[in-house]
């Protein structure tokens, strides 16, 4: 089906974005995949032709642009192409809207040019080895001493902790009966004393994208890296759980297309019994109906992207986009790695990648089963 989202900007963007991911991140991969990361000049190149802050105000060196659909673009070619960016989108499209939203001037002149240009790539620590889905377990403290809150405590997978030069930090300043009160946004900056990085944890997926064990040993970070208001730290984090489940979404699709292209070229040049996999009725049978749940998925995720480019995305409408869309990327990626047979499980085809990449995406941003619960609250039970 004819898509209607994208402008004439946008596929001049998508183009500039295509060539570059060619250009600097193919030749790239092995190296990335090989050291658990992708390299931080890779980052500031990006920057460095405005790929990364579109949404960043021109005053601070960004685009300037308010629509998330050029996030959008980028995550489709970074699929396409069948490359990783590591923590890229994490920090565009979960990252940069706290520091937007609440980040007050002096913060923002400090902190966007660097964040719009590459050179100062984030993290946000919320998880920790005791809570996942529960932020309101959050056990990390934050005392205030004076003109510093010293913090103490431990995050763990962290994407993008490795190479973070800012990581914001979930703590908590103050306790009270209600669990999500008194919880703070912090932002510690790299080389802060008491800060230390522990593993860049070994996944079955998501070879190249690095994620971390975080530790905070008396870190005293001053008042003025208190990002919005102390004690509203999980109203804040709800507030942007919408664009998180919605790039979340945008991934899943886009790496959905991207295996039934690889699937489709693969069944058409590999032979069994004398004829191409292709021409059984099977193969086609999988692929069409494979075809038409993608094509379900994307219509709405488009209606999802124009709604919140509207500001009209509700909880409960991303929660149902994200379950949706990673439901069916699980089994689009299950049902072409069996169309490829033994060669689907060997790391030389795309296609193991993508299937080893696509199981967390029904766990990270909340999981197919809160994404259940929050749907089942719209529906008033």
């Amino acid at each position: 089906m004819k898509r209607t989202i994208y402008g004439t900007d946008h596929e001049a963007f998508r183009d500039t974005v295509r060539s570059f991911l060619i250009r600097e991140a193919v030749p790239r991969q092995d190296e990335w995949f090989g050291q658990g990361f992708v390299s931080k000049d890779f980052f500031a190149q990006m920057g460095g032709l405005g790929l990364i802050g579109m949404q960043v105000p021109e005053e601070f060196g960004g685009g300037g642009v308010d629509s998330y659909k050029f996030n959008a673009v980028l995550a489709e070619e970074t699929a396409a192409q069948l490359v990783s960016v590591g923590g890229l989108r994490v920090h565009m499209d979960i990252i940069l809207p706290y520091f937007m939203e609440y980040a007050d001037d002096e913060q923002k002149k400090r902190w966007l040019p660097g964040i719009a240009n590459g050179t100062l790539m984030t993290a946000i620590a919320m998880t920790e080895p005791g809570t996942g889905s529960d932020l309101a377990g959050i056990a990390t403290t934050a005392r205030l001493e004076g003109d510093h809150y010293v913090i103490n405590g431990a995050k763990t997978f962290i994407t993008g902790g490795i190479g973070a030069d800012l990581v914001i930090v979930v703590a908590r300043t103050s306790k009270s009966e209600n669990r999500r009160s008194g919880l703070s946004l912090l932002v510690v900056e790299d080389g802060t004393p008491g800060f230390s990085r522990g593993r860049n944890l070994q996944k079955i997926g998501l070879k190249a994208q690095d994620t971390a064990e975080l530790f905070f040993e008396e870190v005293r970070v001053p008042v003025e890296n208190l990002l919005g208001s102390e004690g509203e730290a999980f109203t804040y984090l709800s507030s942007n759980l919408p664009q998180e489940r919605l790039s979340i979404s945008v991934n899943a699709v886009s790496q959905s297309r991207a295996a039934l292209k690889a699937t489709l070229e693969y069944v058409q040049d590999r032979k069994a019994f004398g004829q191409t996999v292709g021409s059984f009725q099977n193969t086609k049978f999988v692929l069409a109906g494979l075809s038409a749940q993608m094509e379900a998925a994307e219509s709405l995720l488009d209606r999802a992207i124009e709604e919140h480019d509207r500001g009209e995305l509700s909880v409960a409408d991303a929660a149902r986009v994200k379950l949706f869309a990673t439901e069916m990327q699980g089994r689009v990626m299950d049902e072409c790695l069996q169309l490829h047979g033994g060669y689907g499980y060997m790391l030389e085809y795309p296609i193991a990648r993508m299937y080893a990449d696509a199981r967390v995406t029904r766990i990270y941003g909340g999981s197919s089963e809160i994404m259940k619960v929050i749907i089942a609250k719209s529906l008033g039970l």
